[in-house]
């Protein structure tokens, strides 16, 4: 009976140092709940790089609510690299005193009486690739103070990340938000290096699968060790990646070049084929001076309404004729978007016989027959009803443009 006892005793000892110890295991998940559509904002860098401010960040907040890309559904205004100042003693980050007197604390505030969240970036290295002080050592503490400042978005970079494993980097940064507390939106940033959209479904809410857009529709910017891509490039690297996304976990093609100097055709096919592809709609452009072409693409609630379908099933190509490709988007209700890209310079004549092509998709279990089900058709750019899919469809596609249709019952 003695020996028993000790038995017990020493079993009992053992649990409840495994107990003990498993409190000190990390929380490597991220916020659940966040992001069940893709993530509608407007993000600093593509326009103005490092050149930021207090006032800019404002008056960007200001021109989201005025200009009706609020109301659009657009949502989190985000302060890209360069808003950092030095850590103190302690460790902690501070923000550039110069470029943001009032503290980030005190712009977040601002943003949220808009009805508006704030996210910030940070850099899983010891430097941001703007040279600022980077999270490298100071996840936890930083993670804090995004916390008590109010931070509703983080995008987490990965330059100067030598030796680092991107999963096992983005997870600390993730037990750190968890361990702060306040739910974060996370947006993995490493560029689809590390094929992120494998490991990143339960860590982030978003991932960067390539390296960075610049404001050219179809061209390719090579710096010597790193490219930029153009907005055709960057849709080109999407294939074979929409089995990863849904809702909560997004393949992210980098954010908009709508309004930066493209034509106004191009910014219109760009800004279709985000949509087409469940992708974050990430705004660029400086809002406080946007003509109303720029707002009235970027405003477009038909066309939104397709990117944040709550399906979340990101659309695929389904063929490619003379320069001119058709794009599937199964939606919630038995809808489909339909979109035919020209990717040529040049005006494409094009025929779709809906009673005579069967869509399967085998990702969202759905199929589109025009022989057995006929369809209303809407064209979401010009805003109006174009028959139904009893008749084959005739049109002309102007050079890198787009037609865009929603189908429905």
């Amino acid at each position: 009976m003695k020996k028993t006892a000790i038995f017990l005793i020493a079993i009992c000892t053992h649990l409840v140092v495994f107990s003990q110890g498993n409190n000190y295991v990390q929380n490597y998940k991220k916020f659940e709940g966040l992001a069940l559509t893709p993530p509608m904002g407007w993000n600093s860098w593509n326009k103005f790089a490092c050149n930021v401010d207090e006032k800019l960040i404002r008056e960007t907040a200001d021109a989201m609510v005025s200009s009706g890309m609020k109301a659009a559904g657009y949502t989190y205004i985000n302060i890209d690299d360069c808003w950092h100042g030095d850590r103190d003693s302690l460790g902690f980050i501070h923000a550039d005193s110069k470029r943001f007197p009032s503290g980030i604390k005190a712009l977040a505030d601002y943003i949220h009486s808009k009805g508006l969240k704030i996210g910030i970036y940070s850099d899983a290295g010891s430097q941001t690739c703007g040279g600022r002080p980077g999270s490298r050592g100071y996840e936890f503490q930083d993670a804090q103070t995004y916390a008590k400042w109010g931070i509703d978005y983080l995008k987490y970079d990965w330059c100067n990340t030598e030796g680092l494993k991107a999963e096992g980097a983005y997870k600390t940064i993730t037990a750190a938000l968890r361990k702060a507390g306040r739910p974060i939106v996370l947006s993995i940033c490493e560029w689809g290096n590390d094929k992120p959209w494998i490991w990143g479904q339960s860590v982030g809410h978003l991932w960067r699968t390539t390296g960075d857009i610049y404001n050219c529709f179809d061209c390719i910017e090579d710096h010597g060790t790193w490219k930029s891509w153009g907005v055709m490039q960057i849709l080109d690297k999407q294939e074979g990646l929409r089995q990863y996304a849904g809702p909560g976990h997004w393949n992210d093609p980098d954010m908009l070049e709508v309004g930066n100097g493209m034509v106004i055709n191009q910014d219109r096919a760009h800004f279709a084929m985000w949509a087409m592809i469940a992708a974050p709609l990430i705004a660029g452009n400086d809002l406080r001076k946007m003509s109303k072409q720029t707002i009235d693409i970027l405003t477009n609630k038909e066309v939104i309404a397709i990117n944040q379908d709550k399906l979340g099933v990101q659309g695929f190509k389904f063929s490619t004729k003379d320069s001119v490709e058709t794009w599937f988007k199964p939606l919630e209700g038995d809808s489909w978007a339909v979109t035919f890209l020209n990717r040529s310079k040049t005006p494409k004549n094009i025929e779709f016989d809906w009673k005579n092509t069967t869509v399967d998709d085998a990702l969202s279990k759905r199929s589109l027959n025009g022989n057995t089900i006929t369809y209303k058709v809407r064209n979401v750019w010009t805003k109006k009803d174009e028959g139904s899919t009893k008749s084959k469809l005739k049109a002309i596609v102007p050079g890198q443009d787009v037609l865009m249709l929603v189908l429905k019952k």
